[in-house]
């Protein structure tokens, strides 16, 4: 029995139709999905936070600009226009090639949270000066009733605390000891059609990451590129979403045929962003 056919009997069994179960089968000459993100337009301005008042804000000053200001600089752009942190999710899938279980792993260091598999080079960048500084937010995908795992690699304390984004309702909330080798966190439980997940530090509000839930194995994220590949999709017409946290999701229709690689590209307008003083706590 393959795995969405299962997850389904049990949601019958349970008394819960299941909004789509995902089918395991053999993809034999499937076809793949290219494309390349951009930001079009002014880069939009870093939210940022003060750091006075924050716990621990000694440790926390390596991410500061030196003035005791913590700038969350999440637009990330690089050679003509091409936009990191953009997730590109099929959605909708009926059935397709293996899907494991997500466990979203993340590390805590600098004062921020990072997807374990990231590099130093796409969580750091330099400025017009030649100064090395902190990037963010490095978003990750979370799949909804599964766990989120997270290692406190600072020597200070931290605190997980995930949120539906839609609505700001808390989903879990966990401890993270400082320097602590243990990862840390729990299983997820979002709202039916929850697309978004934000996880926070509750004693530093300026570390924030963000997920997008999905429900198939059909995604991919950008790099500092702007680049995404998409593979092993049975042939047929689909629902494309490109998402990053700060922008409404751009959806298309994308048709995939047997061997052959589908041109997808997207692009964002950074004139739809709109400012978010309540989050900057400069502006109070």
């Amino acid at each position: 029995m393959g795995r969405g056919i299962a997850v389904a009997v049990f949601w019958v069994w349970m008394g819960f139709a299941p909004v789509l179960a995902y089918e395991e089968v053999v993809v034999s000459g499937g076809g793949s999905i290219r494309g390349i993100a951009t930001l079009e337009g002014p880069i939009p301005p870093a939210r940022t936070f003060m750091l006075e008042g924050s716990p621990f804000s000694e440790f926390c000053e390596r991410i500061s600009d030196g003035k005791g200001r913590v700038a969350l600089e999440e637009y990330v752009v690089g050679k003509s226009g091409a936009f990191q942190d953009v997730v590109v999710s099929v959605r909708n899938v009926k059935a397709g090639k293996p899907f494991p279980h997500i466990t979203a792993k993340l590390v805590a260091t600098d004062c921020m949270f990072h997807p374990v598999e990231v590099s130093h080079e796409e969580m750091h960048a330099q400025d017009s000066r030649g100064h090395t500084h902190h990037v963010h937010p490095l978003v990750t995908v979370f799949e909804n009733h599964h766990a989120v795992s997270v290692v406190n690699a600072d020597p200070i304390i931290h605190n997980g605390q995930v949120f539906q984004k839609e609505n700001g309702h808390i989903v879990l909330n966990f401890p993270l000891p400082a320097a602590s080798p243990k990862p840390q966190g729990g299983v997820m439980h979002f709202g039916r059609g929850v697309m978004v997940g934000q996880m926070v530090c509750g004693i530093h509000a300026f570390m924030q990451t963000f997920g997008l839930v999905v429900d198939n194995p059909y995604y991919a994220k950008t790099k500092r590129d702007g680049q995404f590949f998409i593979k092993d999709l049975l042939p047929g017409t689909y629902e494309v979403l490109a998402w990053h946290p700060h922008f409404k999701p751009k959806v298309s229709t994308v048709t995939v045929s047997a061997n052959e690689e589908t041109v997808f590209n997207v692009a964002f307008d950074a004139r739809e962003v709109k400012g978010r003083v309540f989050e900057s706590e400069t502006s109070l």
